[in-house]
């Protein structure tokens, strides 16, 4: 993709490192026109390493961490050591440039649902990114009777934005948010050494939660790695989860973070 009308130039305002060498967020300006609905992600595109101040030449996907009415993009990142884009991408400082395809991507949205009962998001790693554009809008606090949000990582120091999604259970109806940080390589307080999926099979996520995953009233997203959705979206089909179709409203919703 190198046609101008395609995309715009935005400008780095800020850089925020989780783990160093390994998960930041970065913020751009946002083109006015660029419209977006909680969930989606962007095309993000920077020069190739033969021009870096030629147009941009690779393009990767990432979910939009900022809410529509934001006047900034926000992007959550891991580093992979050996790729093409995420390195250079976690180089970028304020003043830099970054480009962004003037077309949102992706279904990973609270319209693939219809209102009511709880909404379970459901992520591993950098699938966190979407979820937290949606918790940052007002509409989803007004549409579920609870929230529950699970964040599944290695260790306590991937847990990027807790503070923020704690803080969030202290606004106006953030009672109804549950949030259960779940890590593989260590203990967290009041949390098992677990997998998500390991959770979902054997009720422990249910009992975390209080609530239970009862394909009659809950819907579920998911986002993250691909062998998590793929166990994931078996475990919960056999519990009568599906995506909808043809117009209806189905009660899970999955987008591949890889």
């Amino acid at each position: 993709m190198t046609d101008e009308t395609k995309y715009t130039r935005q400008t780095v305002t800020s850089v925020h490192t989780w783990v160093p060498d390994k998960l930041f967020s970065l913020r751009v300006t946002r083109d006015r026109a660029f419209e977006f609905l909680p969930g989606q992600f962007a095309r993000v595109g920077l020069p190739g390493s033969e021009a870096p101040d030629g147009p941009p030449t690779l393009w990767r996907a990432y979910s939009m961490v900022s809410a529509p009415g934001e006047n900034a993009l926000e992007f959550y990142s891991i580093v992979v050591p050996e790729g093409e884009f995420s390195p250079r991408m976690a180089r970028l400082a304020p003043g830099d440039a970054l480009y962004i395809d003037k077309t949102p991507f992706g279904f990973l949205t609270l319209e693939r649902f219809a209102p009511g009962g709880d909404l379970w998001l459901l992520a591993s790693g950098t699938g966190l990114s979407a979820y937290l554009s949606i918790l940052r809008d007002e509409s989803v606090w007004q549409s579920y009777e609870r929230i529950i949000l699970v964040h599944g990582v290695r260790t306590a120091a991937e847990l990027a934005y807790r503070a923020e999604i704690e803080a969030m259970r202290g606004r106006p109806g953030g009672a109804q948010l549950v949030y259960l940080p779940i890590a593989t390589r260590e203990t967290l307080p009041g949390m098992p050494r677990a997998r998500i999926t390991t959770l979902i099979a054997d009720g422990g996520l249910e009992r975390l939660a209080g609530r239970t995953l009862d394909a009659e009233t809950a819907k579920v997203m998911l986002c993250g790695n691909p062998a998590m959705l793929a166990d994931a979206r078996k475990l919960l089909g056999d519990r009568g989860f599906k995506p909808g179709r043809r117009g209806i409203p189905g009660n899970l919703a999955v987008e591949n973070y890889w």
